[in-house]
């Protein structure tokens, strides 16, 4: 069932229809809404959230962008407001004083896939809140940098600059615990999805 007929069942009242589209798309938007709310009783909340918003907004799509798109942008939004509510102001600041914590227990001799996965996921969780937004979108959810702008309200710019400064902190970071042997297995995991 496309996007379309799917709206059309959840609008004719089809309950059905819209656990479909939760399934859907429930990993989009705890990939958005993980990245930038990071304990998992509050994710959940926030993740009902923005399903809730979804449902009651539903009628007031109008097809202007792809419905993942419009539902990125809402859990964005749903997921930046509730810090704005309920944490402090800094931990909505993508400013580059947020600086990575070092995470000293891993050593290259011990490196293992696993161990590189666990790594890389652990440093993109330090990233300050807006790097690591448009990490996930780009890369794992594969938005373009306009669908970017679209769903963060970001300028396209901020977002080419932000991804390149998130790259950046993540390589240096990497130097640090991987070998220029384990560089390949660095390229080869970014290549995964």
């Amino acid at each position: 069932m496309n996007d379309s007929e799917l709206i059309n069942q959840i609008l004719s009242g089809n309950m059905n229809a819209f656990t479909f589209l939760v399934n859907r798309y429930q990993k989009l938007v705890v990939h958005i809404t993980g990245r930038l709310i990071q304990r998992q009783d509050e994710l959940e909340d926030v993740c009902q959230d923005v399903f809730l918003k979804v449902f009651q907004n539903l009628g007031k799509y109008r097809n202007e962008c792809k419905l993942s798109t419009w539902i990125a942008t809402i859990a964005y939004n749903t997921s930046i407001n509730y810090l704005r509510k309920f944490k402090k102001g800094d931990e909505v600041n993508p400013d580059d004083s947020a600086v990575l914590r070092n995470l000293t227990e891993y050593k290259s001799n011990d490196f293992e896939r696993t161990d590189l996965h666990r790594y890389i996921r652990d440093q993109i969780e330090l990233l300050p809140v807006h790097y690591r937004t448009v990490l996930t979108l780009y890369y794992l959810e594969e938005f373009s940098y306009q669908e970017i702008e679209q769903i963060t309200d970001m300028p396209e710019g901020t977002v080419k600059s932000y991804l390149f400064r998130a790259k950046a902190l993540l390589k240096e970071k990497l130097k640090i615990v991987v070998d220029e042997d384990s560089l390949k297995l660095v390229k080869e995991i970014s290549n995964e999805k």
